[in-house]
């Protein structure tokens, strides 16, 4: 778990606002419901191949163990919101999909690091990383500006490093990991036992 932004940055990240799927800006703060949880995770760009597993994987999570349970998963990326819908498409999430191309977000919640490193020497690769460095680079290219040449220059810095964050009840923020490398997005079943949630 990493720091959590202290209340100033919460309050100011909570009028901020991102871009849904149609272009429109919405406030982050109108994304957290009053009830129940909302995950929130943010990705590193839409063209990243690594973070499109993780999401990938959170899209198989059954649907009615979330919606008993009171809790909803969010996705914000860093690029444009002209992606959204074909990152949607490729990834089979159907949950809400949110652009932050200003990043001020990201930084509001202290998301700001920036690096191309992977998972360091010694230490174990995250479950959701099924394939090696070089697949992983070649499919984000693959998936990426190949299948989907207008979208080039839309995807987000590429440097941009994300996190995972729990919200609620009432909005309070309760859990955060801030990645480190490209590879640090938190297991999905301990993310999911924040939420309360246990697969």
């Amino acid at each position: 778990m990493s720091t959590f932004p202290d209340q100033a940055a919460l309050s100011s990240g909570m009028e901020l606002q991102v871009f849904d799927a149609k272009g429109q800006l919405v406030s982050f703060d109108s994304i957290l419901p009053a009830s129940g949880k909302t995950v929130v995770v943010f990705i590193r760009h839409f063209f990243c191949g690594i973070c499109k597993a993780y999401v990938e994987d959170l899209a198989r999570l059954p649907s009615d163990v979330l919606t008993q349970s009171g809790v909803q998963i969010v996705v914000i990326g860093c690029g444009q919101w002209q992606p959204i819908a074909s990152y949607a498409q490729d990834t089979k999430f159907t949950g809400k999909i949110y652009a932050d191309p200003s990043r001020k977000l990201y930084r509001s919640l202290g998301m700001t690091v920036e690096n191309l490193s992977g998972t360091p020497s010694g230490e174990t690769k995250r479950s959701y990383i099924k394939t090696s460095t070089l697949t992983n680079a070649l499919q984000s290219i693959y998936k990426g500006p190949l299948s989907h040449p207008s979208l080039m220059g839309k995807q987000g810095n590429i440097s941009q490093l994300g996190g995972d964050f729990i919200f609620g009840p009432n909005k309070e923020l309760t859990f955060c990991s801030r990645m480190k490398h490209t590879e640090d997005h938190v297991e999905i079943s301990e993310l999911m036992k924040e939420a309360g949630i246990t697969l």
